[in-house]
This record gives C-alpha cells, sequence and structure tokens, in this order.
C-alpha cells in the first residue's frame, strides 16, 4: 500500500522537493507552513496545525500535528452484512463517478460478493452506455433504462431486482449535473426516499466522488451534497494528476467525512482503501530524513 501512495502522491511530493530539495532532521514552521500552502491545504487549517508546533519541527511531531486532523472522523460503516448492502453514488460530472463505479464492483466481486448495478444517471445516455459497457466487462448484472426516464424507478427496479436475486452489494448511479441545480437536488432526494420504500433503511451508504485535481475547492461540492442528502463517505479520483494532495487534508477538516478509497489509475483494480497514517508517513518521507 506505502508504494502505491507514493504512485499517487508524486505529483505532490515532486513539490515539495522543489521547496525542500534535501531531506532535513527538523524544518522551520515557515518551510513546513509554505509546504502546506503548497499542497493545496487551507490557511486555516494551516494556522491551526502550526499553532501546536514548535519553530522547529521533527518528523514525529509533524505527523502528530496531522493525524489530529483526521481525529473528528466519522467512522465509516463498512459493515456490508446487511443484504443486500445498497450505495448511492454521487457527484458532478466529469469527477470519475462512473469508472469508480466499476472500481467498487470489482473491488467487491474480489470478496466472493454478487454485485448489481443500476444505472440512476438517465439524464445523459452516455452515462447510461458508459455503465452497461463496464458491466459487461466485469460480468456484473445492470439494471438499465433509456435516457429521460425516472431515476426513482431504476432505483426502485434495482432494489427489487437485487433481493430477488440474492445480491450482496447494490451500486446505484447518479446524474452529475452541476451541484447547485434545485432540479438535482429533488432528484436525488426523491430517489434516496425511493431507496427506503423498497428496502427500508436504504441506502445504507450514500458516497460522494470528489475530483482530487479540483482541490480543496471540492469542499464547496462535498457541502452542497451533505446539505441535499447527507453523505456518509468520499472517494477521492485523480489524485495521481495534481500536486494537491492535501487537500484531502483540508476536505477531511472540513466535512468530518471519512474519506473511503482514493483512485490510483483508470483500471479497474485501480483503488484502494485510505489510510491516514500511510497517507501522511508518504508525504512526510519526503520532507525528513
Amino acid at each position: 500500500m506505502f508504494n502505491i501512495f507514493k504512485k499517487v502522491l508524486k505529483k505532490t511530493n515532486d513539490a515539495i522537493k522543489d521547496i525542500i530539495p534535501t531531506k532535513q532532521q527538523r524544518v522551520t514552521k515557515d518551510e513546513f507552513e509554505e509546504i502546506l500552502l503548497e499542497s493545496d491545504v487551507n490557511y486555516e487549517l494551516i494556522e491551526q496545525i502550526l499553532d501546536e508546533l514548535p519553530n522547529k519541527i521533527d518528523k514525529r511531531r509533524a505527523k502528530e500535528a496531522l493525524l489530529r486532523v483526521f481525529e473528528n472522523q466519522k467512522n465509516p460503516d463498512l459493515e456490508m452484512d446487511r443484504k443486500p448492502f445498497v450505495e448511492i453514488i454521487i457527484g458532478v460530472n466529469g469527477a470519475g463517478k462512473t469508472t469508480t463505479i466499476a472500481k467498487l464492483a470489482r473491488l467487491y466481486q474480489k470478496q466472493s460478493r454478487k454485485v448489481l448495478l443500476g444505472a440512476g444517471d438517465t439524464f445523459r445516455a452516455a452515462a447510461i452506455e458508459q455503465l452497461t459497457l463496464w458491466a459487461e466487462r466485469l460480468n456484473v448484472p445492470i439494471i438499465a433504462t433509456k435516457q429521460g426516464h425516472d431515476p426513482s424507478a431504476v432505483v426502485y427496479d434495482t432494489i427489487i431486482s437485487g433481493r430477488a436475486k440474492g445480491a450482496d452489494n447494490i451500486i446505484i448511479d447518479t446524474a452529475g449535473r452541476l451541484h447547485t441545480q434545485t432540479n438535482l437536488a429533488k432528484e436525488l432526494q426523491k430517489m434516496v426516499r425511493t431507496a427506503n420504500k423498497a428496502m427500508e433503511g436504504t441506502p445504507h451508504r450514500k458516497i460522494l466522488i470528489l475530483d482530487g485535481t479540483q482541490g480543496s475547492s471540492a469542499i464547496n461540492q462535498a457541502k452542497t451534497f451533505n446539505k441535499i442528502i447527507g453523505i456518509d463517505g468520499i472517494i477521492v479520483t485523480k489524485l495521481d494528476g495534481t500536486a494537491k494532495g492535501g487537500s484531502i487534508l483540508s476536505i477531511a477538516h472540513e466535512m468530518g467525512f471519512p474519506i473511503l478509497y482514493i483512485g490510483t489509475g483508470e483500471s479497474p483494480d485501480d483503488i484502494i482503501e485510505f489510510n491516514a497514517e500511510k497517507y501522511i508517513e508518504t508525504i512526510l518521507n519526503e520532507i525528513f530524513i
């Protein structure tokens, strides 16, 4: 896992090298502040982190301070003994939502779980086609309809079908129009209500997909979606394509949601469970001896 985090955070660590070309035993507060700013940690959080650190910072003290950012995160609900375990995936277009659904499906397949997909983004024909192609590639069944059909009907049919067929995991896609649109908010809320009608207590988890290249600006998306339907966890994508790896700290601090997984590439196997300690170690190993 460590090597994978190193790969994902390569651009972030390359940017750190521009500030600290040679690893140090200790760095100054000013140097550490510059590193955090360059990594896209928001300034309010940087001030909070620096406030508890001495003028000369070693790796141990830096690690303790950064780990404290994750202390108030809600615990992710990873108990999938409820069958079927229903997840609704949300996020704006371009964040990597459909590909992430395929990655989750593949992850559950490797755990010998029966997966069913629901093509709930009926706003775009391309979204239905893309998810259907992934389903065929992974040999996973899918409930899909035509563009323009009621997405809540897809939610209902997917859950009913999953229960009848003994699915272990149901993953439902949603439309990714601009998160400020009122019609999308009402649509998502209806989908959540419909899920509960099809099977009480569902969806068990509402997961937001955030594009890592957007850095801390993705926090506004998270706040908006949380206000609409409540978020249970976050998956960060495309982090390997940006130097904004520190945005994870900002997201964790601002939202308090657990970061569940990190996308590490384009293939269905390119997803890893997020580990705060490994994440922090990977960054600090670029700074300290």
